[in-house]
């Protein structure tokens, strides 16, 4: 058997979330197509007849506006000291920039191989996707390169093929049924917070953050009881996400309630709540209280 853990690092929003699930084959990590959606480090699992790939993935690497953006890069940088091989993830109608650049001299100190994947192939012709791969190759010179589309499942399977190819003989870290790190209650509460940033306006998702105060399933029946709190910085945007007459705090929780369903796999009881802490972003307390201390 081989095992080794893959560390998943680039820019903010490039589909690092969207490549785990689909090797995973499960929703383990919330996608909303805005910067920052990923604030922990993610562990999930895949096991098959060959062995285990542990990924790791990171908060997308970004400019820090605020003490939690300081602690997400953190944990982005810290997380390739775990791994054996590092995936970086960009995109082909991108050409390289400064924070391309940075990111290479990070990975170059890492001391480990690197993959360079090149997600979303699809949104370029193949003249310009031969192109970008040799602009990357001539400025980085990854270990390798693999283009693929992590929404179709494109060369998902020629992807584990090479991380084997990578790892030397260990054992199973984990069950071969385990598929994450996160608790049920972390997942709902990330199910919530995905559907506000898909739902709210530009900026303010990046002020919500969501915890589920209870999940108690009924006795005798397939029912869940799950109680969460949005907490958002102002009382101004308490207001947006409850909308008006409550209309987007019932969009949230329709669509999450769906996700917390199949992950429960029964049918729930969702009740939300809003809450105000001011600027909690920049208060260490608040970070740490919600679940965003350094593991």
């Amino acid at each position: 058997m081989k095992s080794g853990f893959v560390a998943i690092i680039g820019r903010s929003n490039v589909g690092k979330s969207t490549l785990l699930n689909t090797v995973i084959g499960e929703k383990v990590a919330i996608t909303a197509g805005k910067a920052q959606t990923t604030r922990h480090r993610i562990q999930a699992v895949y096991t098959d007849e060959r062995g285990q790939i542990i990924f790791l993935d990171t908060p997308g690497l970004h400019k820090a506006r605020n003490k939690l953006g300081d602690h997400m890069v953190k944990v982005a940088k810290r997380t390739l000291d775990d791994a054996d091989v590092i995936l970086w993830v960009v995109e082909p109608d991108r050409q390289p920039g400064r924070g391309d650049k940075a990111v290479g001299e990070l990975l170059e100190k890492a001391g480990v191989p690197v993959i360079l994947v090149v997600n979303k192939m699809d949104k370029v012709d193949h003249g310009e996707l031969l192109e970008r791969i040799d602009t990357y190759y001539e400025a980085f010179a990854p270990d390798e390169i693999i283009p693929l589309s992590a929404l179709n499942g494109k060369n998902i399977e020629r992807l584990k093929d090479l991380l084997f190819d990578y790892f030397e003989e260990g054992p199973l870290y984990y069950d071969a049924d385990t598929l994450t790190d996160q608790s049920v209650k972390q997942l709902a509460a990330e199910y919530v917070r995905e559907k506000a940033m898909r739902f709210l306006q530009e900026e303010l998702p990046h002020g919500v953050t969501v915890y589920v105060d209870q999940m108690k399933k009924r006795k005798g029946r397939n029912l869940w009881d799950v109680d969460a709190t949005l907490v958002c910085e102002r009382a101004s945007h308490k207001g947006m996400i409850i909308g008006k007459q409550g209309a987007m705090l019932k969009k949230i929780g329709k669509h999450a309630r769906a996700d917390i369903e199949q992950l429960l796999d029964g049918k729930v009881n969702l009740k939300l709540w809003v809450k105000v802490r001011k600027d909690w972003r920049n208060d260490e307390f608040s970070i740490r209280d919600f679940g965003y201390e350094e593991k």
